[in-house]
């Protein structure tokens, strides 16, 4: 009998001894499964060569094999160094620092007590990268502490290294200030409830956030227009101190590329340098830079505008002639465009007072603040700190009064601003930013099909 014969007389078998054991439904159709089976096997089996008859070789090579002692010997004679990493946020103890970072060495650690530099870096507060490289005994053999920049206008761009090793038995301290690095990142979102929600949600830093919400202020008013749905895409800066993403300025640096879709309309901005000058355009090189700011504080919020109100404290309805703006005491305020100071002292319900004249028609006043920080016929530029927000003369509470006017006529200070000229793009720059807008909104169009996460480039 044919094999295949036999597999079908076996499966016949146990089909009748099933049967006996089953329903009828369950019976017929565990015989078609079978059948089919059947078929399927007696279909196939011809196109396979049987293995009982294929041809036997056999190969047989020498194989030489390295001398094994002079590995074992070279591997007992490695020395293995481990290194640990770690961001502190807060204080620390020096001691509890080198056992979380793998250091079991108690001469080095009685040594580096004494390290006032050290102490200091590791002990005090704020946010700072520890790291130990020490060897398979847990003896130190350096250790490197990364930190903001101790020159506040270099915490942007640059992080203070201190390094301790050890130099002929003797423990080294090495501090010096290093430029940060820079790695493009890629993110996009959508509109649930808020912007800070929504970057939140693609995990992007809030200064990222901030930098938007600026960048498309004089087009969005970010408290009162944003919708759901809206969406938004951005090309940013990601900082790194040696390799590692630092835990200060929430490790971003400049937006260099942002959309954003609000009611339908797509807003743009690119950040292109010029002869050592940077401003964000749109891409057909129009400037987004104004004469004017939209806000004296970045993301503030509008709690009175310009127009008829029922005045807090005198109680009647009264002529605002100007913009409230709530904030914390001490949130720095800022001038909206450059100019001169010509007042900076007390003025009656005002309190502590600015004001800028800016042109011959132009100024702007900065009312119940906290501090003044500039002088009388001082120049100032464009976001410069004029003070900080309070709340002396009369005010109810800590809030920024700001007030707009032109020949001496109180005008809307958000009205102004939309309507204020941009700087135009040098003419001679144009080619180049056409390359570099080119590039910059591929970017964006990567970023966009990203989805509510970010990358890096």
């Amino acid at each position: 009998m044919d094999r295949w014969d036999d597999i079908a007389a076996r499966a016949a078998d146990g089909l009748t001894r099933f049967k006996a054991r089953h329903g009828k439904g369950v019976m017929a159709a565990a015989a078609a499964a079978l059948g089919g089976f059947g078929v399927l096997a007696f279909a196939v089996a011809p196109m396979a060569p049987d293995a009982a008859r294929l041809p036997l070789s056999v190969v047989s090579e020498d194989v030489a094999t390295l001398d094994v002692a002079p590995q074992l010997e070279a591997l007992a004679g490695h020395t293995l160094d481990l290194s640990f990493s770690e961001v502190l946020r807060g204080g620390a103890a020096l001691d509890t620092v080198l056992r979380r970072l793998g250091v079991t060495d108690p001469s080095a650690t009685a040594t580096l007590r004494k390290d006032t530099a050290l102490r200091r870096a590791v002990e005090a507060g704020g946010p700072r990268i520890v790291q130990s490289r020490v060897d398979e005994r847990g003896r130190l053999l350096q250790m490197v502490v990364r930190m903001p920049a101790a020159k506040r206008e270099q915490a942007s761009t640059h992080f203070t290294r201190l390094t301790v090793r050890a130099v002929d038995g003797r423990w080294l301290t090495h501090v010096e200030t290093v430029p940060l690095e820079s790695q493009v990142r890629l993110a996009s979102g959508t509109i649930r409830s808020s912007l800070f929600a929504a970057t939140d949600e693609a995990r992007i830093p809030d200064a990222v956030a901030t930098q938007m919400a600026e960048i498309f202020a004089v087009d969005i008013d970010f408290h009162r227009e944003l919708r759901k749905d809206d969406h938004f895409s951005v090309v940013y800066e990601g900082l790194t101190a040696d390799g590692e993403p630092v835990p200060w300025n929430q490790g971003a640096g400049r937006v260099l590329a942002a959309e954003f879709v609000n009611a339908g309309k797509l807003h743009q901005a690119i950040w292109f340098e010029n002869a050592g000058r940077g401003a964000y355009y749109d891409p057909s090189g129009r400037s987004r830079k104004r004469a004017f700011l939209a806000s004296p504080m970045e993301f503030s919020r509008v709690t009175s505008g310009f127009a008829m109100r029922m005045h807090p404290i005198l109680q009647r309805m009264r002529a605002h002639l100007g913009v409230d703006y709530a904030a914390p005491t001490g949130t720095p305020v800022r001038a909206i465009g450059d100019g001169t100071v010509e007042f900076a002292g007390w003025q009656n319900g005002y309190g502590n007072v600015v004001q800028m004249r800016h042109d011959k028609e132009r100024t702007t006043l900065y009312a119940h603040l906290s501090r003044i920080d500039v002088r009388k016929g001082q120049k100032i530029e464009q976001g410069q700190h004029v003070g900080a927000v309070g709340a002396t003369g009369w005010a109810t509470g800590p809030h920024l009064h700001f007030e707009f006017r032109i020949g001496g006529v109180h005008q809307d200070p958000l009205k102004l601003a939309k309507a204020a000229e941009s700087v135009p793009l040098d003419p001679a720059a144009r080619p180049r930013f056409v390359e570099f807008a080119r590039v910059a909104q591929g970017k964006l169009d990567l970023a966009e099909t990203l989805g509510n996460r970010a990358t890096f480039e």
